[in-house]
C-alpha cells in the first residue's frame, strides 16, 4: 500500500487503475458508468489530465466505493492505548500511553501492593525523574533519608538521582506514575 503522505493526485490516480482492475473492468465500462469519456478517463489515470473534485462522486459511484476509499484517506485513528500488564516487585503496572511516545515519558497505572511495604536494603537510583499520583490507598515515599505518606489525590514529582522507593502504608495502592526512558528501563525491565 502506498504511502498516506504521497500527493492525493497520485494517490486517487493510482486507486482509480488498482479499483478498475480488482473488478475487471475496462477503461471503457468505468469511463460510461461515470459519464466520460474513455479518453478523458484514460488522460486521468495516467496523470495528462488533472483530477478535480469533480471528479470524483462520478468516479467513486462508478468503481462502487465511496469517495473516501477512492482517494484512500487514511483508516480512522484508534485512540485506545492496548499495552500488556507488567507485574514486578509487588506491583501491576498498565500502560496509559503507547510505545515511542515522542516525549520520551510513559504514564502507567499501577497498583501496589500492600505486600510491597517495605523498602530493600539499597534504594534505587537512576537518570531521570518520576511523577506519582496517589488514585486510592495511602503511598509511602522514601527519597534517601526522608520519608513521606501521600494520601489520594496527592503529587509527588522527584529526581531520581535521590536514593528512592515507593510502596504502600497499610493496604493496596494505585497511582498513576509517569517515567521517563531510564526510569522505564529501571522499573520495569530489572
Amino acid at each position: 500500500m502506498a504511502s498516506q503522505t504521497e500527493p492525493i493526485d497520485l494517490r486517487v490516480r493510482r486507486r482509480l487503475r488498482d479499483l478498475r482492475a480488482e473488478r475487471g473492468l475496462t477503461l471503457a465500462q468505468v469511463a460510461e458508468r461515470a459519464d466520460l469519456d474513455v479518453s478523458t478517463l484514460s488522460r486521468l489515470e495516467s496523470g495528462k489530465r488533472r483530477l478535480t473534485l469533480d471528479h470524483l462522486p462520478g468516479l467513486a459511484a462508478a468503481l462502487g466505493v465511496s469517495i473516501d476509499e477512492l482517494i484512500g484517506a487514511p483508516p480512522s485513528f484508534d485512540p485506545r492505548v492496548r499495552g500488556e500488564a507488567v507485574r514486578l516487585d509487588g506491583m501491576t503496572l498498565w500502560p496509559l500511553t503507547r510505545e515511542g511516545h515522542g516525549a520520551g515519558l510513559t504514564a502507567y497505572k499501577a497498583h501496589i501492593s500492600a505486600r510491597r511495604n517495605e523498602p530493600p536494603g539499597e534504594l534505587g537510583v537512576h537518570a531521570g525523574s518520576d511523577w506519582l499520583y496517589v488514585l486510592s490507598g495511602r503511598l509511602r515515599l522514601v527519597l534517601g533519608d526522608h520519608e513521606h505518606q501521600l494520601e489520594p489525590g496527592e503529587a509527588a514529582e522527584f529526581s531520581t538521582w535521590t536514593p528512592h522507593w515507593f510502596g504502600a502504608v497499610d493496604g493496596p495502592v494505585e497511582v498513576i506514575l509517569i517515567v521517563g526512558p531510564d526510569g522505564e528501563r529501571v522499573h520495569l525491565h530489572r
